[in-house]
């Protein structure tokens, strides 16, 4: 957070990513829904000792909800990088309260992951982001994100099925 505080003054657009797993993820997008900010928010899939992250579902996915929150009633441009249904929907009723429109925030997602999703939300008018691994390393990035949350393998099995 140092770091990034130190930068934006020479780097307004700078963003970055804070993981709501972390204990400190509330306190830090507090911090950062400010004018000109950037965060992107993701649950986080690394690995911390439990004093630093939390350690179930339920409790990151309140963490995320906490954050979100935090974000879209601060001032900077929030990224929401999730495919989860329940925080997609908060999302928005959080936009809707908030009065930010579609150019005020976004949705992040992998490529193939939940795709009639990202249509729904492009089609409704929000901004989506779709990422796309790519390069020599493409593959074990897909496999390691996937690796990361079982969520996210089930996520991707049931759009492999349920592709039209």
């Amino acid at each position: 957070m140092r770091i990034v505080r130190t930068l934006r003054g020479d780097y307004p657009d700078l963003g970055c990513v804070i993981q709501s797993q972390l204990r400190r993820s509330a306190d830090d997008c507090a911090d950062l829904a400010t004018p000109g900010s950037r965060v992107r928010l993701c649950k986080g899939a690394y690995n911390a000792p439990p004093d630093v992250a939390f350690a179930t579902r339920a409790e990151v996915d309140r963490s995320y909800a906490r954050c979100l929150r935090m974000l879209m009633r601060g001032s900077g441009y929030p990224m929401l990088a999730t495919h989860d249904p329940r925080l997609i929907e908060i999302a928005g009723a959080q936009a809707h309260l908030t009065g930010r429109g579609p150019g005020d925030f976004e949705y992040q997602m992998l490529y193939g992951i939940r795709p009639a999703e990202q249509q729904r939300l492009a089609d409704a008018g929000a901004q989506v982001r779709v990422y796309l691994p790519y390069g020599s390393d493409w593959y074990a990035y897909l496999v390691r994100r996937l690796a990361e949350r079982p969520a996210n393998l089930a996520f991707f099995a049931r759009s492999l099925i349920t592709r039209s």
